[in-house]
């Protein structure tokens, strides 16, 4: 049995059971979520969400990138955010590694060199900081004076702000 075939069973199993409004594709927070992929991070667990109620985004190092703005510019014109919430992590593995080491590696296995940033990062502090500016000076969000940056610690489960 596969990894996939494991949820999708478990999915047959857990049944319509998730509390929360599935009515509409508004959440109705009006707020975006953006974090880690890292299988650590239990974003509705953390926050208390219900279905509905946010956007979560999801990516290597929860950083805000192109595609990052593309989705945020689409929740919202088109689904009604107001808010950014940004959660970065410690042990990121994004802190592990170098943009050219990486992307050197990659090379190597491949023949090609990715045309995309790792965005590696030393100081999760930072990273947040970087983050929070691209989405307060992008031309594309019109909803930019509400956009926190936290640093969740996986060992405790303890949200730490970043001004």
């Amino acid at each position: 049995m596969t990894s996939i075939d494991v949820l999708l069973k478990r999915n047959q199993e857990i049944g319509d059971i998730t509390p929360g409004d599935r009515s509409t594709p508004r959440p109705s927070l009006q707020v975006a979520v953006l974090t880690c992929m890292d299988a650590r991070i239990r974003v509705f667990e953390i926050f208390g969400l219900l279905q509905g109620e946010s956007h979560v985004l999801r990516n290597a190092g929860g950083v805000v990138t192109d595609d990052v703005i593309r989705s945020l510019a689409l929740s919202q014109r088109k689904l009604g955010t107001r808010e950014v919430l940004i959660v970065q992590h410690t042990e990121c593995g994004l802190s592990m590694v170098t943009e050219d080491d990486f992307k050197d590696e990659l090379e190597d296995a491949t023949g090609l060199r990715p045309t995309w940033a790792v965005e590696a990062f030393r100081n999760v502090e930072n990273s947040v900081r970087t983050s929070m500016e691209r989405v307060r000076r992008s031309a594309y969000l019109p909803h930019t004076e509400n956009v926190r940056g936290f640093v969740y610690d996986v060992k405790i489960g303890r949200l730490t702000e970043v001004k």
